[in-house]
């Protein structure tokens, strides 16, 4: 089922924020443990994802000028400005705690790479283990979130499946329209690139770096180019 791993993490946004609102007593060092031991799952499945590829020169040059398209677009920038804008306006125009949770945890399980590598795989592969990783991830940051900001975090399931979902869907029409020795091959560089990304966000949650992960997104797609590329002219 393509849709999955997208449904599970609506449900454990939902489920964590429940519990958010309905129990007590998550102190700092408990958040703290718990989030070090998911960025050190997030590591190890990073890890395991950036050996599928074949391509290590593909990979590099994937990583490499993406950063620089990245850095040059400030697209981690961009994110964070969009969503001070957003908080911005909600102060000035009043809005209800439950608006601002919405939009707080929105930008939080949404923007990032997670969500589309882990829509990727799943749509491309059939693996939820990205997305199911990331459930656990958003399920317990909505505990935090939903204990202060109140209901309107369990309302961002809503554009996290629906942004997810599309784009595991679009990944498994890619699947039928591409031939297979192509689709494998583009599937392992994918995985690959995006396994080091996901590595960046396990020493970001380790608190090791501040990587600007987002930055490195445009890897992505240059890693779909470079390998229609390299299989035209037989490489």
């Amino acid at each position: 089922m393509v849709l999955f791993g997208t449904i599970v993490n609506g449900l454990a946004i939902i489920l964590g924020a429940w519990i958010g609102m309905s129990v007590k007593g998550f102190s700092r060092g408990m958040q703290e443990t718990v989030m070090k031991a998911i960025g050190l799952s997030v590591f190890v499945l990073g890890l395991t994802m950036a050996f599928e590829g074949d391509e290590f020169l593909l990979l590099i040059f994937s990583l490499a000028i993406g950063a620089i398209i990245g850095e040059r677009m400030n697209l981690e920038g961009k994110l964070n400005e969009f969503g001070n804008m957003l908080e911005r306006r909600l102060n000035k125009q009043g809005h209800s705690t439950l608006a601002e949770g919405f939009v707080a945890a929105t930008l939080l399980f949404v923007v990032g790479a997670m969500a589309i590598v882990g829509a990727l795989d799943s749509g491309f592969r059939g693996d939820h283990s990205v997305l199911l990783t990331k459930s656990l991830l958003d399920g317990f940051s909505s505990i935090v979130f939903a204990a202060t900001m109140g209901i309107g975090v369990m309302f961002s399931a809503v554009p996290v499946v629906l942004y997810q979902g599309a784009i595991a869907l679009a990944a498994s029409w890619i699947v039928t329209a591409v031939p297979e020795q192509q689709l494998n091959q583009l599937i392992d560089e994918i995985t690959a690139v995006g396994g080091i990304m996901i590595m960046a966000i396990g020493l970001n949650l380790l608190g090791l770096e501040k990587i600007r992960v987002a930055n490195l997104l445009p890897a992505i797609l240059l890693a779909v180019l470079f390998s229609f590329a390299s299989r035209s002219i037989g490489l």
